[in-house]
């Protein structure tokens, strides 16, 4: 089976180790991965602050990069959301892209989801005896109707103590430009997450989006907490 990753904007940028903890998970599951270079966002931001008409030329630009590939493989359920759920809307009326959007979204998915559902595992072989609580990002759970997934995931890891945060459903206050719009309320947010991570006697606090990841870890470094935020990618790539 051959996989093209796709690597977002932040773990481009801010969380490079996610790209290629995901990429070493897939190689010991026996996938081969490759990665374009030439690729660079799916859109999102942009298409979330209503500028549709640049937002459109960076997706058209996706659907071209990756429009021969077998399977393409994200670790970010906010991303493959765009992909699978935004990009019709994107397109519209452009029949040309949307023929381009139809075979991409059917071979389009986010990590844990190939992981468990393409590629029938569940137990990746990661080692991690620390307590852990999981944080569903909004785009993940919402949009792509992924929760089970990523918890059989960290429920095969060796050593793991999960534990389910209470109000898991609630969203942690990122929301891309959401953050810049309303701080206050963004922050209040990310707190109450962080204080549900706290009282469940959490060590870790993982996640499958670097942007809840980022707005997560600040608020924790800001008030010196014990707790750590980690890319599920990172985790299921502990073996030691």
């Amino acid at each position: 089976m051959r996989v093209a990753l796709f690597i977002t904007c932040l773990a481009d940028q801010f969380f490079p180790q996610v790209g290629a903890c995901a990429v070493r998970v897939l190689r010991r599951l026996g996938v081969e991965v490759t990665f374009n270079p030439a690729q660079t966002c799916c859109g999102q931001p942009a298409f979330n602050t209503g500028y549709r008409h640049e937002a459109r030329a960076v997706a058209a630009r996706v659907l071209d990069l990756f429009d021969d590939a077998e399977y393409v493989v994200a670790p970010s359920g906010s991303c493959t959301a765009m992909v699978r759920v935004f990009y019709p809307q994107l397109f519209e009326g452009q029949p040309r892209c949307l023929q381009q959007v139809v075979k991409l979204r059917a071979r389009f998915f986010e990590l844990s989801e190939f992981l468990v559902k393409i590629l029938g595992v569940e137990d990746v072989g990661a080692r991690f005896p620390h307590r852990v609580a999981y944080h569903d990002s909004c785009h993940l759970r919402r949009e792509l109707q992924i929760e089970q997934e990523p918890r059989q995931l960290l429920q095969a890891v060796a050593g793991i103590e999960l534990v389910e945060l209470p109000d898991y459903q609630l969203c942690c206050g990122f929301g891309g430009t959401f953050s810049v719009k309303f701080p206050e309320v963004s922050v209040a947010m990310g707190e109450d997450k962080v204080r549900a991570a706290l009282e469940a006697g959490a060590e870790y606090l993982v996640a499958n989006d670097a942007g809840c990841l980022m707005h997560l870890a600040g608020l924790i470094h800001r008030q010196g907490l014990p707790l750590r935020t980690m890319h599920l990618a990172e985790l299921l790539d502990q073996t030691g």
